[in-house]
């Protein structure tokens, strides 16, 4: 019997999800990639699964939606989270990783892998299928022409933003103190800004100058990872019911909550690195230094990464896709990850998980196995599937997931509810897939 194989375009998240899905059914896989041969503006490592953005996976509790979907993938034997999961820095109830130690551990385990080929080469052509196609909202300009030519394709733009990083020895640690909100430990470091201070840093910030983005019109930008200069003109306050709210928090020197905070997170298992929490921007380097420079405790920040900005590109899926990220009109050919307007790292790796589960599934001659909207994954799979006429990227929510029949009046108590029926179900359909 000829070996099973398939393809994998892509070793982000999703690609190396889907390819990691594969494999552990047996079924051989080349994966490719541009990377190091050429990269994105966005990219700077050669490993796979590189985070081009945030560190965090966000939170880790089974009442939020996104620790279900964790919770889920762990039980699907996802590949991302096992790593994730092994490098682990602290961030109170979130799920934040060391990037390097992330992408290493993905990458040994995929290249040590005997059925495994790997190959450094960019796809300009779509493959024959079997295939998967993860290649990101960084897409490259052919193989994005290649794919808006499939049957029904809309190709759309957005533009995503990564936020700067600053060392911790740079940090004026007699201005921020350590803590998470609520008292749950000491895992951020948080800059304090009384209202003069923040009334200021607002005036500065949305007149500071910009990278300019030719062809894009800011109303466009998602909302999930939107420049903080573009949310700051949206009114004065803004910022301190976004990513500067104080809640939760207590200045230990004052002992009273402060008017607005900036908060910092572990970004390296080392510690010596701190990113700033939703600060993704489009300011040039110069303004960078001189207005985050503003906030008290950054007057001498060092900054070991600016903030960036790139161009994203999304399918219109639901035109395109079935609810387990197959073609509808191709047998065998799949997409994953952001491109398909899943958006988040943890939601970009699970449509990975999905489509390389239902692939292996397809190539051994297995009957599918369905996944309900009652799971957080089945709930991606019904949101890129489902007709809607203002497609646009989208997280995990429990606003995404089937109700529950009964009425449960405390939020938490029904999300927990809703969690503990969703794994159940997984567990049914991982017996199910296994006998």
């Amino acid at each position: 019997m000829p070996e099973l194989r398939a393809i994998v375009v892509g070793a982000g998240l999703a690609g190396c999800e889907a390819a990691w899905q594969l494999l552990r059914q047996g079924i051989g896989v080349t994966l490719y990639d541009m990377k190091p041969q050429k990269k994105s503006p966005a990219h700077q490592s050669d490993l796979f699964a590189e985070l081009v953005c945030s560190n965090s996976f966000r939170s880790d509790r089974l009442h939020n939606a996104v620790g279900l979907l964790k919770e889920e993938m762990r039980r699907m034997g996802s590949l991302v989270m096992e790593a994730a999961d092994a490098s682990r820095v602290p961030a109170g109830g979130a799920l934040a990783v060391d990037r390097d130690r992330f992408s290493g551990y993905i990458t040994r385990a995929l290249t040590g892998h005997p059925l495994l080929n790997h190959v450094s080469e960019e796809v300009t052509a779509l493959p024959e299928a079997p295939v998967i196609i993860a290649t990101g909202p960084l897409t490259s300009e052919a193989l994005s022409q290649r794919i808006a030519a499939l049957p029904e394709v809309k190709a759309l733009h957005f533009y995503d933003a990564a936020a700067p990083i600053v060392t911790k020895e740079s940090i004026d640690m007699d201005k921020a103190f350590t803590a998470s909100r609520y008292g749950r430990g000491e895992d951020y470091i948080n800059c304090p800004m009384d209202e003069a201070e923040y009334r200021a840093f607002h005036q500065a910030l949305v007149t500071a100058q910009t990278v300019s983005v030719h062809g894009f019109e800011e109303s466009k930008v998602f909302e999930g990872c939107m420049p903080v200069e573009s949310l700051a003109r949206r009114g004065n306050m803004a910022l301190a019911f976004g990513p500067l709210k104080p809640v939760g928090l207590t200045d230990p020197r004052t002992g009273r909550r402060p008017y607005a905070v900036l908060q910092l997170r572990q970004d390296d298992a080392a510690d010596t690195l701190y990113n700033l929490v939703g600060f993704q921007t489009r300011l040039t380097f110069p303004e960078q230094r001189r207005v985050f420079g503003m906030i008290p405790g950054l007057e001498g920040a060092e900054f070991a990464r600016y903030g960036v900005m790139h161009r994203n590109t999304f399918l219109h899926a639901p035109d395109l896709l079935d609810g387990q990220f197959q073609v509808k009109s191709k047998q065998g050919m799949y997409f994953a990850g952001q491109m398909t307007g899943v958006e988040g790292y943890v939601e970009s790796a699970a449509s990975g998980l999905l489509a390389g589960f239902h692939l292996a599934r397809q190539l051994r001659g297995l009957m599918p196995v369905a996944f309900s909207d009652q799971t957080a994954l089945g709930a991606l799979g019904r949101y890129v599937s489902t007709p809607n006429r203002n497609y646009q990227p989208m997280h995990i929510s429990f606003g995404l997931m089937a109700p529950l029949k009964e009425r449960v009046k405390n939020k938490e108590q029904r999300n927990l509810r809703i969690a503990e029926r969703a794994l159940q179900q997984v567990d049914a359909i991982l017996a199910q897939a296994n006998a």
